[in-house]
């Protein structure tokens, strides 16, 4: 780290209760960030990369909340196993809400990566950011630790780090970057990324492999697709036939998070069904019954 670097986050945090200059402050930052990237430590993206609009579509008719088959929601499983997520933090949960005439369903809530970010537009060092596909990411290597970003955000998806994060011991061998922010970093935000670094090269984000009833798709606006993981859709005729919605809409956020109205009825759950889904767990945090998919329960129950 750059001893300016130092330098301004020990100025901001002697500053936090000063909203105000935060706000003003944030615009110029930015504005650095982009003219020099290379400097500012960032990664740099390849001039003949093919631009993409990620986005995510849910469809809730095809998700149960994994009650059908009793087993935590895999999708959140699968992100916790993919990212060594820590302990406490679900960076995809699912709710369970209720229907306008009765009954209840469930709604997976990932990051919601707005085109008109609130987070970006509060971050005062510019530590979140748009990558040039369109997701927000955070350099943890900028993060102050401010949560102004959290405040800001409306869907309440973003996590702080408050100790240091308990995490398997193989977190320490992973790579860190923006796109994957593996270990975590005690005193900064952290969340999902729709798995960034597996989509260049043709890998479908660990929430939408691991479900198990292929309700999330992966797709790209640019391209006018979309997948998840058996079938291809043309996603602008998809969207359209399926009433799709976004939550919190007339916020105008413009999130790229799409959903398909349902309460899990394609594999037989009825509004009704009283059935909870099972609540997440970590295998790094000591809590019993979780299960991994080859069945292996490795780690030491560290408190």
């Amino acid at each position: 780290m750059r001893k300016q670097d130092v330098s301004r986050r020990e100025f901001i945090k002697q500053s936090a209760g000063v909203a105000g200059f935060l706000a003003v402050l944030a615009s110029p930052m930015a504005t650095v960030l982009a003219r020099d990237k290379a400097s500012a430590g960032m990664p740099q993206e390849p001039a003949d990369k093919k631009k993409r609009a990620w986005c995510m579509v849910i469809d809730l008719k095809k998700c149960d909340g994994c009650v059908t088959i009793g087993t935590v929601p895999q999708c959140t499983n699968a992100c916790i196993l993919g990212h060594y997520v820590p302990k406490g933090q679900q960076w995809i949960e699912v709710y369970e809400d209720d229907l306008p005439g009765g009954g209840k369903y469930f709604l997976p809530a990932p990051c919601y990566q707005c085109e008109n970010a609130p987070c970006v537009n509060v971050c005062p060092v510019a530590a979140t950011y748009h990558d040039k596909d369109g997701v927000v990411l955070i350099d943890h290597r900028r993060c102050i630790g401010c949560r102004l970003c959290m405040s800001a955000c409306p869907y309440h998806r973003r996590f702080f780090n408050w100790g240091e994060p308990i995490l398997p011991p193989e977190a320490a061998f992973a790579e860190y970057s923006p796109h994957y922010p593996v270990p975590a970093v005690k005193g900064t935000v952290i969340k999902c990324m729709f798995c960034s670094h597996l989509l260049p090269n043709g890998k479908l984000p660990f929430c939408v492999a691991g479900c198990p009833m292929k309700a999330l798709y992966m797709g790209d606006l640019n391209e006018d697709i979309a997948s998840n993981g058996k079938d291809v859709v043309q996603l602008s005729k998809f969207l359209s036939e399926n009433d799709a919605f976004r939550y919190k809409e007339e916020l105008g956020t413009k999130p790229r998070v799409y959903y398909l109205p349902g309460h899990g009825q394609t594999f037989g759950r009825t509004a009704d069904d009283p059935r909870p889904f099972v609540p997440a767990t970590w295998p790094w945090g000591g809590e019993s019954g979780f299960v991994r998919p080859d069945g292996i329960f490795p780690w030491s129950e560290t408190k």
